[in-house]
């Protein structure tokens, strides 16, 4: 996926390049139209398989265009909100994908995919705040910046403990117990 995106991305930046200011709407809307005619055509890709590989190839399809789309606007519209859209859009379609990749396997292993998911995708989150909160203004920078990073460790270290501890459930006994207070020590949970 991440293949993917990267992909569409330099194909979108001839078209986008040095117009994030002079773009007219009629570029604006004749990329935009080009964004939906793609997504169509993967679309249609999709429509030739079958079970969970069509459900992943929609996914996919479906995270390009989003992707697509955010960055048209970030190029249109270019402020920190556009481009905390643009980080958003990219972590929600990779973490559908792997979602819909999870659905694969089952029991425990199914589960740790999940929450192994769940944890990047809170990461990647984590990380767009704290870069949108960095490009704003120098007056309130240096405290909203803390204030962000500060939230963002504490989400980070509890959706990688919540992968951790399900891990854990793999095990029993003593050899769980063990799993579970090195996790937490490990991500400072008390």
């Amino acid at each position: 996926m991440k293949y993917k995106i990267a992909a569409l991305t330099l194909a979108l930046s001839p078209l986008l390049a040095g117009h994030a200011l002079a773009m007219t709407k009629a570029e604006y809307k004749a990329v935009e139209d080009r964004i939906e005619v793609d997504y169509k055509a993967n679309k249609q890709r999709c429509a030739t398989l079958a079970g969970n590989t069509k459900d992943i190839c929609q996914a996919e399809a479906k995270g390009i265009e989003k992707v697509s789309k955010a960055q048209l606007e970030a190029q249109f519209k270019p402020t920190p909100s556009a481009e905390f859209a643009v980080r958003e859009a990219r972590a929600d379609a990779q973490y559908e994908i792997a979602k819909e990749k999870c659905d694969d396997l089952s029991g425990n292993t199914k589960d740790v995919c999940e929450k192994d998911a769940k944890a990047a995708h809170v990461r990647a989150l984590a990380d767009a705040k704290v870069a949108k909160t960095d490009a704003e203004t120098a007056d309130v920078r240096v405290e909203k910046l803390a204030a962000a990073q500060k939230s963002a460790v504490g989400d980070k270290l509890s959706a990688d403990y919540s992968a951790a501890k399900e891990r854990c459930d793999a095990l029993a006994g003593s050899g769980k117990d063990a799993c579970i207070a090195d996790a937490k020590v490990r991500f400072g949970i008390r």
